[in-house]
Order: structure tokens, then sequence, then C-alpha cells
């Protein structure tokens, strides 16, 4: 069942409407194991990620952060051998705690938290989203086998829990932060190697994407501190350290294999398009948990996509940070003016500067966090794009992606940036070091007791 439900992620967002209305429609009600409950919610958040509009790798990146969050605090009072991340995070004020001595259903707890989230921090999705949100809500709570008033006590828990948590995130500085993608007041630095607007762009915008979100305030306390990457200096020179990485952008372009470019197309994810990177780091917390050859506790499940959410949330506000510091163009800027005026990338440039490259922070946090809890090797088929349309400008088609490895994914995720144009190696690489540092600030946090 765990297999079926990921690997058929696809097709899920097909039939998913038409499963809501037959069910509304009173079709036989189907009971739900602890594992199944986590799923069906981390798929429909996704779902939701990829058709919710105004999102960006940003914003989606919090949302997961607050709904893994949202997962294990639901959960882990029920679980004796793990602890409450209540005092650990960056000012999370207490939580509310179940009743001593009451029985309690924290898969029912960990639904209603979850559909409380959902509909709280995508609160500008549509009306079709928030019935589909129902729907799973109350087909969860049809399909466990509890008492009435366990139902009910689990029930108001998970809402409590998702309310207090939700009240919280008010105060990150990334709240309804789709309303100010582009900031207009902000002026930006211009200096020799500067990032441009660029000509050949996925955004029709010349202002970069929320400029302030590495001001937010990290989940884990340890990533406000972080040291920078350092960064190749500014040099126009043949042979320099600087142009030697565009001179690299440049030759792998022209000699570009039919797979590079499928890996470059696969990982684009965009946010128009898909469910975002760290939607996709998400998806891939799922692939493992399928991976295990037994289904994983209810506590098991909730701390992977709370480790994974907590990874992507907290690599996009350092990322940003970093970003914003540096101001750094891109290779459509540096390589038409030094080396080729008639050079373009394979693929099209995001609207805000590259370094280091979001793709590789986010993807190298997400893999330490699942390799600290289930290890590195795995057989893992990404099918998240299977059934997209060729790209018939780049005669390309989405094919499906096998690895027997994490840390083989975070690579294949950074290099994509590299066949894509889009990033230099100095990106892909120090941003694989620091996301592996962020994650590993969210493995030393105390999970167990």
């Amino acid at each position: 069942m765990l297999n079926r439900l990921f690997f058929g992620f696809s097709y899920y967002l097909r039939v998913a409407p038409l499963c809501c209305a037959l069910l509304l429609h009173g079709c036989a009600e189907r009971e739900y194991t602890d594992a199944e409950v986590v799923e069906a919610w981390a798929n429909l958040s996704l779902a939701i990620t990829k058709t919710t509009p105004s999102n960006s790798p940003t914003y989606a990146s919090r949302c997961f952060g607050y709904l893994g969050l949202t997962m294990y605090e639901t959960v882990v009072h029920g679980a004796e051998d793990h602890r409450s991340l209540v005092g650990q995070l960056s000012g999370l004020p207490p939580l509310p705690l179940p009743e001593h001595g009451r029985p309690y259903d924290y898969a029912l707890a960990l639904s209603a938290g979850q559909a409380t989230m959902l509909r709280s921090v995508y609160q500008q999705t549509s009306t079709e989203n928030m019935a589909r949100i129902d729907s799973l809500e109350q087909e969860i709570e049809r399909g466990r086998r509890v008492e009435d008033a366990t139902l009910r006590r689990s029930v108001e828990y998970g809402r409590a829990v998702a309310r207090s948590i939700y009240e919280w995130s008010k105060n990150d500085g990334g709240h309804r932060a789709y309303l100010r993608n582009f900031e207009k007041d902000i002026v930006h630095p211009t200096h020799p190697g500067s990032w441009q607007p660029p000509l050949f762009a996925q955004s029709f915008s010349h202002r970069p994407l929320h400029p302030l979100w590495g001001t937010n305030r990290p989940f884990v306390p340890a990533n406000y501190d972080m040291e920078a990457p350092e960064f190749i200096p500014y040099d126009t020179v043949p042979g320099s350290p600087y142009y030697e990485q565009f001179r690299a952008v440049y030759e792998k372009e022209r000699s570009l294999t039919q797979a590079e470019k499928e890996a470059a197309l696969w990982w684009g994810d965009d946010p128009d398009e898909t469910f975002t990177p760290p939607g996709h780091s998400y998806y891939l917390a799922g692939l493992v948990l399928a991976a295990q050859p037994e289904p994983p506790s209810l506590v098991m499940c909730a701390e992977t996509y709370a480790r994974t959410g907590l990874a992507v949330a907290d690599a996009f506000i350092n990322c940003w940070r970093w970003k914003f510091e540096v101001f750094s163009e891109r290779p459509n800027t540096f390589i038409p003016a030094f080396i080729d005026a008639e050079w373009e990338s394979f693929w099209p440039d995001p609207p805000f500067p590259a370094f280091p490259s979001g793709h590789a922070v986010q993807a190298a946090a997400a893999a330490t966090v699942l390799q600290a809890l289930h290890g590195d090797r795995h057989q893992l088929r990404d099918a998240a794009h299977d059934g997209r349309e060729r790209d018939v400008v780049r005669e390309v088609d989405f094919r499906v992606r096998e690895f027997t490895s994490l840390s083989a994914v975070a690579q294949e995720v950074a290099d994509s940036r590299f066949y894509g144009g889009i990033h230099t190696p100095q990106d892909n690489e120090r941003g694989l070091e620091h996301g592996t540092l962020i994650g590993q600030h969210i493995n030393a946090l105390r999970w167990h007791e």
C-alpha cells in the first residue's frame, strides 16, 4: 500500500477530485492505517502546493516546515521514546498537551492538525482545494475505528496544536508572503558581477523574488549564525578563477548529452507547473518511507516529514540571505558579455541572484536529515513528473529517475542546474556543503529521549 500511494502520486493528482466527489456521494468507507494517514496528507499537501496560485519555492519551503512540524507535534506525546521540539526551536511557545490518562487516536490528531495547517498556510488556494482538505479529513475520521469521545478528543487536540503553531508562524517574517513576491521599493546593489534582471527568464518580473526572505526567523537557532560560503572574487580575465567558473558552464552547454538535458528538465520544478523544489524533497521523503522493509510507525513517519520540512525551510532562509548578500550574476549575464555574445542557457533563469544554488542547498539539507534517520542507500524511483508532456522547445521528455542512494539524488539535483546553464560549479559545490551543515543542525536537535 505504501509503495502504491507514493509511486502513484501523479495518478493521485488526476483522480483525487473524482474520488472526493464519489466519497461525498456515499461510496464505501475505507479504513486507514497510521502510515496511510500520513501518506494521504503528504500527498495532498504536495497537490495543493502544485495547484495554488502565486506560489514560490521560498513560500512553499516555509509551508513544508510548518506542516512537517505540526505532523510531529500532534503525535510526539503518543510515543514515549520521542521528545517535543518545544524549547528547542526558535521561540516555539508551549503547545497544548493531551489530557493525562485519556485515550487518544494520534493518527486522527495528526489528520486534524494537517487539515488545520493546510487551510491556514494556503488560505489563498482555490475553493476546490479547500474542499479536498475537508473531504480527506472527513474520510479519515470515518476510516478510524475509535469511540466517538476518543475521536472528538483527538481531533480537537490536533487542531489545537496546529492553531498554536500557526499563531507562532505569523511573526516569522514570511506570513502570507505570496502577497509580496516582488518588493517594489527595495534598491539593490550594483557592482561588477551583480545580478541583473534576465532576458531569458522564468518570470516576467525585473525584480528579484523575496529579497527579504533571508531575514526570516529560522526554525533551528543554530542556523542563525552560519557563516556565508566563500565566493570567488569577480574577474573578467580569461584563466582567472571567476572567469573559469563561467567558461565551464559555457563548455558544458555546448556538449550536453540527452541524459543531462533530461536531468536539467526533471529538476526544474517550476512553481507554475510543479510542487516546487522543496516539494520535490518532501516527495522524496515519502519515497524513502516507502522503501522501508516494514511500514514505519506513525511517529517515524511524522519525524521523517518534520526533519525534511525543517531542512528545506531553513535551507531557503539561509540560502536567500547569502544570495542577497553576494547578489551575484548568472551565466546569462557574464557569458554573452565576455565569452560568446550569442550564448543562451539551456534552461531559463529564475528571478533571483545565483550564489549559492537554492536547489543544491535544500537538496543537501533534505538528504542529510533523511540519511540520519534511514541511511543513505535506497532503491528510489522518482516518478514525480511521470506523464508530463514532452518539452517540445528543448526536445526532451520527462523520464523517471532511478537512484540507489540519497547522496546521488542530491548530487544530481545540484548538477542539473549546471546542465541547465543557470549555475556555476561554485554555486553548486558551496550549496551542497552548506546545505549539509543545515541538515546536521536539524539532526542535532533532541528528537529522542
